[in-house]
């Protein structure tokens, strides 16, 4: 999906809502254990119940891969079924290098037909280089997130020169833009780091920024706004658990639609102040 689709999404829909397909077997309605795939039952009445109010859905694909054979199944039904208006996201985040990353750009981007995926940089340019060869396809690397690990690298001092240190997710977000585009790759922002996004949009001001952390992980949107939008929106906001599992019964894609459409709602009124729709 090319950069100017994603934006004409967002404009259309008023929405720059990802949902986060984290399929929890322990966690889905009970009544669905006894449907032949569970998983994309699940998945499929979501996705029905949430289409008009998001551009994008995030499939961690560590929910499916744990359940084998049968998982991989499920993960590629409901790519499948995701419609072409929707930007697909592949939460894999893989990094290797050489033949083992061209052969997981090729997994993701032709078999399993992701249109980006989630990468970790540690390895530099070669772990990332074979995801840029795919057009219209994205490589969005984790620069900055939320977890209460990140502390233990990402704020890493690194001196450039006698005279300036850098943290090292700076250094990343440096890098990594300089070896694609904006139109091809995009960074993970957490968004429980709000404060920390107007120095990220002086690195990378015309990037599309993933941001994890609205809803469960207590990421306020307005702040998020504030000093991530840009002139092109430039916004791919993910919200799963508080989507996905607000409603337990048999209707609970209904619910996971009210959901969605809250976070849609609220998404409108911060692009309508803006004049950005």
């Amino acid at each position: 999906m090319k950069k100017a689709e994603i934006i004409d999404q967002i404009k259309k829909k008023a929405s720059f809502l990802c949902v986060g397909l984290d399929t929890d077997l322990q966690k889905i309605p009970s009544h669905l254990l006894s449907e032949p795939d569970p998983v994309f039952a699940f998945n499929k009445e979501i996705i029905d119940h949430t289409r008009d109010y998001c551009v994008s859905y995030k499939l961690n694909t560590a929910f499916y891969e744990y359940l084998g054979v049968k998982g991989i199944e499920s993960m590629m039904k409901t790519i499948d079924y995701i419609s072409d208006e929707h930007f697909v996201i592949a939460d894999a985040k893989r990094g290797d290098i050489g033949n083992t990353s061209s052969m997981y750009a090729k997994a993701f981007f032709e078999t399993i037909n992701a249109d980006a995926i989630t990468l970790s940089p540690y390895m530099g340019r070669d772990s990332i280089g074979p995801f840029l060869h795919f057009k219209d396809k994205w490589a969005i690397v984790l620069a900055l997130t939320s977890n209460e690990g990140a502390d233990d690298f990402q704020f890493s001092s690194i001196t450039e020169n006698a005279s300036q240190t850098r943290a090292l997710y700076e250094q990343v977000l440096e890098k990594v833009s300089s070896w694609g585009s904006a139109e091809n790759t995009m960074f993970v922002v957490g968004a429980t780091k709000g404060s920390y996004f107007e120095k990220i949009r002086k690195i990378v001001p015309k990037h599309f920024l993933l941001v994890p952390g609205i809803g469960a992980q207590g990421g306020d949107l307005g702040e998020l706004c504030r000093y991530g939008l840009n002139e092109e929106i430039g916004l791919l906001v993910n919200s799963s658990r508080a989507i996905i599992y607000s409603g337990h019964g048999h209707d609970f894609g209904v619910q996971a639609g009210k959901a969605a459409k809250e976070v849609q709602e609220a998404m409108k009124r911060e692009l309508s102040s803006r004049n950005l729709i």
